[in-house]
C-alpha cells in the first residue's frame, strides 16, 4: 500500500527514497562572499539524518547583484565551489537528495541591497511592503537573455559541485512570477502581454537550463497556483503553465501561491476550514491539476499529521509531501513520521504580542530562521525561544536591517 516510505522515482528514472520533502526555507548563512557557511553544511547534514527523501534548499541567487536579503548564498562563476561540494557532500549522506533552489529576486531587492532593482516592467511593489523596495528600472531584452543565461549557468555548476537536481523558484512575486503576472508586467513585446508571452521568460529558463544539465538531472519548479490579487497571476493561467512545463519535460512542480504583496504561503496565514481539515494549504489546486496532466506534483504548507500526508497520497492528489518548519522544531520529524503511527506535530502561531511589530519583522519567519542558527551551531532547536530574543538575535547579526526584512 501507498504510504510515506513508498519510494518515488521520477519519470526520467531518478528515484527518490520516501514522500517526504525538506521544501525551501530561506537560512541566511552565507559569507561576505555569497559561498556557504559552515553552519550550512551542519543545518544539512543534520536534516539528511533526520530522514527526508530530498532537501530543497532556501533560495540560491543566480546574480550576485541581485540579491533578496542579507546572508544570501550565491552560485555564479566567482563562487567557491570547495564550500558548495563540502556542503553537498555532507548533506548527500543517508541517500538524501539535495537540491538548490535557484533564484533572481526582480524588484524584490530591499532598498538597503539594492540602489536599482530591475523587474520586467518599473512598476513599484504596492502597500506597506513598498516602502523598504526602490522603483524597479525595466529591463531591456539583452539583458533579459542574460539573466537566462545566469539560471542556466546555476544549474550547470550545481550539477558540477555535487547537487542531485534543481528547483527554479517560480513563486511568490521573485522575478519569474514578475514576468508571469499582468498586475507587474506590462510589457509591450515577446516578453509581454498574452500569457504565452508572459510565461515565455520561464520557458526559456527551463529550456536553456535543460541544455546544460541533460535529460536525466531532475529540474523542477515552484509555481503559484494564484497570486491571489487583483489583475494578478490566476489559477486558470497557472494551470496552463503547468500543462506547458509538463509538455516541455519538467521532472517535478512544487505548488505555492501568493506574494509578499498578499501572503498565501506562509503558515500561519488565514485559511478555509476546508483547508484547515485538510490540512494541506493548496491540495484542492492540485487535485485540479491532476485533470489535465501526470506531472509529479509536490503539495507543502499545513501538513502536521501522519495521518493527513497519508490521506493526500493515497487520493492521489500529491505524490510528494512537503514540510518546512515542523522539520526546524524537530529535525528527526520525518524519522518519526515513518517509525511511529499516528504520529503528528503542533506548531503554534509566534507572535510578541504587538501585530505591527510582528508584520514588519515578520516574526513567524524570523523566529525560525534564528531555530535554523541554532541548527548551524550543532545545537538543538529551542521551541520555548521567545519572539524577543529571536528579534534580538536577528538584530545582533543584521542591525536595523531586522526592522525592513519582509522576506522569507
Amino acid at each position: 500500500m501507498l504510504n510515506l516510505a513508498s519510494p518515488y522515482i521520477l519519470k526520467n528514472g531518478v528515484s527518490i527514497h520516501n514522500r517526504l520533502v525538506k521544501s525551501a526555507m530561506s537560512e541566511q548563512l552565507g559569507d561576505a562572499h555569497h559561498n556557504p557557511l559552515i553552519g550550512v553544511r551542519r543545518l544539512y547534514q543534520r536534516w539528511a539524518k533526520g530522514g527526508a527523501g530530498l532537501c530543497i534548499t532556501g533560495h540560491i541567487m543566480v546574480d550576485r547583484n541581485a540579491l533578496s536579503e542579507p546572508g544570501n548564498i550565491v552560485l555564479d562563476e566567482h563562487s567557491d565551489k570547495n564550500t558548495f561540494t563540502a556542503w553537498t557532500n555532507a548533506a548527500t549522506t543517508n541517500g538524501m537528495h539535495l537540491w538548490p533552489q535557484l533564484n533572481h529576486p526582480g524588484k524584490q531587492s530591499p532598498n538597503f541591497l539594492s540602489t536599482q532593482p530591475v523587474a520586467p516592467s518599473a512598476i513599484p511593489l504596492e502597500g506597506s511592503i513598498g516602502t523598504n523596495f526602490r522603483m524597479p528600472r525595466a529591463l531591456t531584452e539583452p539583458e533579459i537573455f542574460q539573466i537566462i543565461e545566469k539560471f542556466a549557468a546555476s544549474a550547470r555548476l550545481a550539477k558540477e559541485v555535487g547537487f542531485t537536481g534543481i528547483q527554479i523558484h517560480g513563486a511568490h512575486g521573485y522575478l519569474i512570477n514578475q514576468f508571469l503576472s499582468p498586475r507587474h508586467n506590462h510589457r509591450q513585446d515577446q516578453w509581454g502581454g498574452c500569457l504565452e508571452n508572459r510565461m515565455r521568460f520561464l520557458v526559456h529558463i527551463y529550456r536553456a537550463i535543460r541544455q546544460q544539465v541533460g535529460e536525466l538531472f531532475p529540474v523542477a519548479v515552484k509555481l503559484n497556483s494564484a497570486d491571489f490579487m487583483k489583475g494578478g497571476f490566476t489559477e486558470e493561467e497557472s494551470m496552463h503553465v503547468v500543462k506547458i512545463l509538463a509538455e516541455e519535460g519538467i521532472d517535478l512542480i512544487e505548488i505555492s501561491g501568493g506574494s509578499y504583496e498578499k501572503v498565501a504561503f506562509i503558515e500561519g496565514t488565514p485559511i478555509k476550514e476546508s483547508t484547515r481539515s485538510r490540512e494541506a494549504y493548496f491540495l484542492e489546486y492540485a487535485e485540479k491539476v491532476r485533470q489535465i496532466t501526470d506531472i509529479p506534483l509536490l503539495v507543502t504548507g499545513g501538513f502536521r499529521s501522519q495521518q493527513a500526508m497519508q490521506t493526500a497520497l493515497q487520493s492521489n492528489a500529491t505524490d510528494l509531501i512537503g514540510l518546512g518548519r515542523a522539520l526546524v522544531i524537530d529535525p528527526d520529524f520525518p524519522n518519526k513520521l515513518l517509525s511511529q503511527q499516528n504520529h503528528h506535530i503542533d506548531i503554534p502561531s509566534r507572535t510578541t504580542g504587538i501585530p505591527f511589530l510582528d508584520r514588519v519583522v515578520m516574526i513567524d519567519v524570523l523566529w525560525y530562521q534564528q531555530q535554523m542558527a541554532r541548527l548551524a551551531k550543532q545545537r538543538e532547536p529551542k521551541p520555548n525561544m521567545s519572539e524577543w530574543v529571536a528579534i534580538w538575535h536577528s538584530f545582533r547579526s543584521i542591525g536595523l536591517h531586522v526592522f525592513r526584512r519582509l522576506r522569507a
